[in-house]
């Protein structure tokens, strides 16, 4: 029975001098009431009864959500703002030593410096300045945190809320933003219309104006067209009358010389015409230079025929 027990006592402090620590995490490990060593993931044995586990530290990155916390600005404005901190432990011995509870260290120390950072703007630098804010709590608190081993990662801000009229009040200069903003594209909008459509009729009377020039260009070159070739017509014409009445006249020509009729006879049937046409009361004759300074050779043929009929007739008697 004594041996059954002493086994049984052996068995558990074998079990109990087995620890394994699990990925993500590190155990804080005490001697004699002591800090003794930190184990690390994996297989390690511990002198039962003598070594003990102080904590369970979490290596992984963790997250605190602080609860809105009331800040008044510079302008004396109270607004409500809440925060969200990412950390990693990166000593657990100094996360368990250093510190009571490493949390609300984290906690306080923000909350703390959120104060200070806000009070020293104003409202409208506040709502603008979110980086700014986040950024200088960042460095403040991690700097504060680095004495018991915590890692700030990020501090970021959830919420700014400020007073009810206030928010109405921002609110109302918001819609008047938009409602200006509106009417400046409106009126953008307009002018570009506006714009478009003038450009659109300067286009279109240019275009027309080159239409109606080229349309005056083309109809003058029509008519200049029309022009020559009624000019090349007449021109064509004269010159077939012209050779028409040069080859009549060589035909009345040819005949006359062909008959055995003189200068002479033809220019006496000139007078004889003329005669004829003088006998009428009503008709007047208008003779150039040149046919009235013929009409003396005329006149001394038609004498000298004259005379020699005369003779003639006083012969045969």
């Amino acid at each position: 029975m004594f041996w059954i027990i002493l086994g049984i006592i052996v068995l558990i402090t074998i079990i109990l001098s087995i620890k394994i620590v699990n990925t993500g995490y590190v155990y804080v490990v005490e001697r004699f009431g002591q800090f003794y060593k930190v184990l690390e993931p994996g297989w390690h044995l511990v002198i039962p009864y003598v070594d003990y586990i102080r904590a369970k530290v979490s290596t992984k990155q963790q997250i605190l959500d602080i609860e809105p916390q009331s800040v008044i600005t510079k302008d004396n404005v109270k607004i409500s703002i809440d925060n969200v901190i990412f950390y990693r432990v990166m000593k657990a011995q100094d996360a368990i030593y250093n510190i009571d509870n490493y949390k609300a260290g984290i906690v306080y120390s923000t909350i703390t410096n959120v104060r200070n950072i806000v009070g020293s703007m104003t409202l409208d630098e506040v709502l603008t300045g979110r980086d700014k804010i986040n950024k200088e709590l960042l460095e403040i608190v991690d700097k504060i945190t680095d004495a018991y081993g915590i890692k700030i990662l990020s501090v970021e801000i959830k919420n700014i809320v400020p007073p009810a009229e206030i928010q109405e009040a921002m609110e109302k200069q918001m819609k008047a933003e938009r409602n200006k903003r509106a009417a400046i594209l409106e009126a953008e909008g307009k002018r570009q219309s506006a714009i478009s459509i003038a450009e659109g009729e300067k286009q279109s009377k240019i275009l027309q104006a080159e239409a109606e020039k080229e349309a005056n260009i083309r109809r003058a070159e029509g008519q200049r067209e029309a022009q020559l070739l009624e000019a090349e017509g007449k021109a064509r014409a004269i010159k077939e009358i012209s050779s028409a009445e040069a080859k009549a006249i060589e035909l009345v020509n040819r005949a006359i010389i062909d008959s055995g009729t003189n200068e002479t006879v033809i220019a006496l049937k000139q007078v004889e015409a003329l005669e004829k046409m003088a006998d009428s009361p009503s008709s007047k004759l208008i003779l150039p230079n040149e046919s009235v300074s013929s009409l003396g050779s005329i006149a001394a043929v038609s004498e000298m025929l004259k005379l020699n009929r005369e003779a003639k007739a006083e012969t045969k008697k």
